[in-house]
């Protein structure tokens, strides 16, 4: 009906991954010209359809709409899915396919699309990134290699917070001749809010029209199949559905496309019944439409803030972890920052200490722990004022002691401190908001629950917010939540209200009223993070009332990841209205290789005998030998992420940028040994002793009762995920302040 137009001469992604279906199709048919016509009857129907298809490709239509929904007609907002050419830098080896497969699997997602196993050397594992600048060995302790600051010793912007905001703004900045240094408090960039994220981004459908957020959603949306195309992060553009239960729930997916419609959002449409269930075949069949957003993604929040703060630091930005603001002063035109580098204690005891080092569970763990003695058993329990400053990577958590005080000279400053981003602002007079907590806590099931959920699963919001969701990682575990509990609610703040069997259940029941046959035996691990909610009740993007040389970028809640890059740009923006004279950087390579390899099942790779001492007792290469059983994760990705540009030292660090110990059995010291394993490259690449390299924190915000799941747990999952949803009128008001979402 000429609503789609060709694409340019030259064959095409999808045209080459729709012929390679065509070829598929006259592979099989059963052709002798020899025997009777009906033969022939098939090939002449079969290369029919080879035409439909190849014309089909021509206008950009979805190779996998035709494989995966039995050559259902494709809809509009399908045929203008994929970005247009402009936007693109996408290789004739990129496929159509944004669902069915798992990253890292047998190919990669690039920019928002399916990059099969054999391209990937091109395409996902790219050579000429901004890694390839950097020594191929460990950063100095706390620190980058380098230093930013001018011959005087000064910088032009200090970044306060290394979230997704501060990194994206860090990478933004190194794009320019300034000179910036970015300072976390924690242990590692993105130990905040950005941990504990959902890792969707959102296409703005539903933010308040004439906000920043709506401002700078669906921007910061448009920009992620660009941005991944140059950092290798790892985006899926799975599309998202708001899911309604009969009448009434579908006029509020009206009144929803009407607000995307005002926000400049596009592509939504409602999809009803028939089609709803073939795109979710695993959906209630209490749902009776959905509204479909196309543009929504899918991504692992810390490693996309681990790829632009790498990308930021390879181009000169220098970063500076345990780094806690504890007072910012001005005199002659420049700001004093004054912070306190901090290191834990245990690893500042242990110098030469030796043995295995610790092992955070506790007693009671489901396993034999009493086989392991040199493992020290521990705890690292983390309250809300902890979430603030990076959570198990805090200074409190780890016992932080100071070891020096630092002097910082700059003349901008970025306040990109996410739940502590109020106080950053006090520092200078500024009491012009407040930061009001808000905790949501999720439940990741194992991979083989992957596959129950297609895209992004919405409930219709209600009062209080999204609603909990259902969602398939990008490594293709199912995830469930978040919750949406408000810190500054509670009578006692330092007392949580709610038990954990509330807030499970509530996370659980809620989910299977979305998909219900999810097996809860298949829980691997819970966690939460506090969003940095404001009393504004919108993003604070701007100068400060105070000094305009202070940009604030504060109380980013959701949908932070999905505004990141545009409030980046932003910022930038500000900071040169504010006088920042920083010219383009002609050296600037903003192309960056992933850490991780995708693999093709067990091809090439040796899984060693587990001896807890020996990192490679088989002595095969470092390429071969997997340190970690369930993800498939070898030595040499481990080498690779010691030798980026960031500082790197305890197996939390690595497992966000390797996934070694993620997968279902979550590193059990009886199963594989591969945090044993992990701490011991660590250590050898460190040149130091494998007890001071900092272990997975334990039990940090989980809500399960131990490590690993006993069968008394499962169990007890299990009856409050079938549980009645509410009781009384009290609890159930209770019960809608804990599902709404941020």
């Amino acid at each position: 009906k000429g609503e789609a137009k060709p694409t340019s001469a030259g064959s095409t992604s999808q045209e080459r991954s729709t012929h390679q279906q065509i070829a598929v199709v006259i592979s099989f048919l059963p052709f002798s010209p020899t025997k009777n016509t009906s033969s022939m009857r098939c090939l002449v129907v079969s290369l029919g359809l080879a035409c439909v298809l190849s014309h089909a490709a021509a206008f950009h239509l979805q190779p996998s709409s035709f494989a995966l929904n039995s050559l259902r007609k494709p809809v509009a907002s399908e045929v203008s899915r994929t970005p247009p050419l402009s936007s693109r830098t996408f290789s004739p080896r990129m496929s159509g396919v944004t669902t069915g497969e798992v990253h890292g699997e047998n190919g990669a997602y690039v920019a928002g699309y399916w990059v099969p196993y054999d391209d990937c050397k091109e395409e996902f594992n790219i050579k000429g990134g901004s890694n390839e600048n950097t020594p191929k060995t460990p950063c100095p302790r706390s620190r980058t290699r380098h230093s930013a600051a001018k011959p005087d010793g000064t910088y032009d912007v200090v970044i306060i917070g290394s979230g997704c905001i501060g990194a994206a703004v860090a990478r933004e900045l190194s794009k320019t001749t300034a000179s910036v240094l970015m300072l976390e408090a924690a242990d590692d960039v993105s130990q905040g809010a950005t941990k504990g994220n959902s890792g969707i981004v959102h296409a703005g459908f539903d933010d308040t029209p004439g906000s920043r957020r709506a401002e700078l959603c669906w921007k910061g949306n448009q920009m992620f199949p660009a941005l991944d195309a140059d950092l290798h992060f790892g985006y899926q553009l799975t599309g998202s559905l708001v899911v309604a239960n009969g009448a009434k729930e579908e006029e509020h997916l009206e009144e929803l496309m009407k607000r995307g419609d005002t926000n400049g959002v596009q592509n939504l449409r409602i999809v009803k019944n028939e089609e709803l269930h073939k795109m979710e075949p695993h959906l209630s069949k209490d749902a009776t439409a959905a509204l479909f957003s196309p543009d929504a993604g899918t991504l692992i929040p810390y490693e996309y803030t681990i790829a632009l703060a790498e990308n930021a630091a390879d181009n000169g930005v220098e970063v500076r972890i345990r780094r806690e603001v504890e007072s910012i002063t001005k005199e002659d035109g420049l700001f004093s920052v004054k912070a306190k580098h901090w290191e834990p204690k245990d690893w500042l005891e242990s110098q030469e200490a030796a043995g295995l080092g610790n092992y955070f569970g506790g007693e009671g763990e489901n396993g034999p722990t009493d086989k392991f003695p040199e493992l020290k058993v521990s705890k690292n329990k983390v309250k809300v004022e902890q979430m603030k400053v990076g959570g198990s990577g805090s200074r409190t958590a780890n016992n932080g002691v100071t070891v020096e005080e630092e002097d910082i000279k700059a003349k901008y400053i970025v306040n990109c401190a996410g739940g502590f981003s109020d106080k950053i602002s006090a520092m200078i007079g500024d009491d012009s908001f407040k930061i009001k907590p808000r905790l949501g806590e999720y439940v990741l099931l194992r991979k083989s629950q992957g596959a129950l959920c297609n895209h992004i699963l919405f409930p219709c919001p209600g009062p209080y917010g999204k609603g909990i969701l259902v969602q398939k990682t990008l490594w293709g575990n199912l995830i469930l939540g978040p919750t949406a509990r408000d810190v500054h609610e509670w009578p006692n703040p330092d007392k949580d209200p709610d038990s954990s069997e509330d807030i499970l259940g509530t996370i659980l029941r809620a989910c299977r009223r979305l998909v219900p046959d999810f097996d809860t035996d298949e829980s691997i691990h819970s966690f939460s993070g506090a969003r940095a909610k404001s009393s504004r009740g919108d993003w604070i993007i701007e100068p400060s009332s105070k000094d305009p040389n202070f940009i604030q970028a504060a109380g980013i809640d959701s949908p932070g990841i999905a505004g990141s890059p545009a409030i980046a740009l932003e910022v930038s923006r500000l900071l040169e209205a504010a006088g920042l004279d920083a010219k383009p950087d002609a050296s600037f390579n903003p192309k960056r290789a992933p850490v991780i390899v995708p693999k093709r099942g067990e091809e090439g790779l040796v899984f060693t005998p587990d001896t807890k001492t020996e990192v490679n007792s088989a002595g095969v290469s470092a390429a071969e030998n997997v340190v970690c059983k369930c993800e498939k994760v070898t030595e040499q990705e481990l080498v690779e992420a010691m030798g980026r540009s960031l500082p790197l030292d305890s197996t939390q660090g690595m497992r966000k940028r390797t996934r070694a110990g993620m997968g279902g059995c979550q590193g059990k010291p009886w199963n594989y040994g591969c945090e044993c394993r992990v701490a011991a490259v660590i250590a050898r690449e460190a040149g130091t002793a494998t007890a001071k390299v900092g272990r997975r924190p334990w039990s940090a915000t989980s809500l399960f009762p131990r490590r690993w799941l006993s069968d008394d747990d499962k169990e007890t999952l299990k009856e409050v995920s079938q549980a009645e949803a509410v009781v009384g009128e009290v609890k159930q008001f209770k019960r809608a302040k804990i599902f709404g979402i941020f």
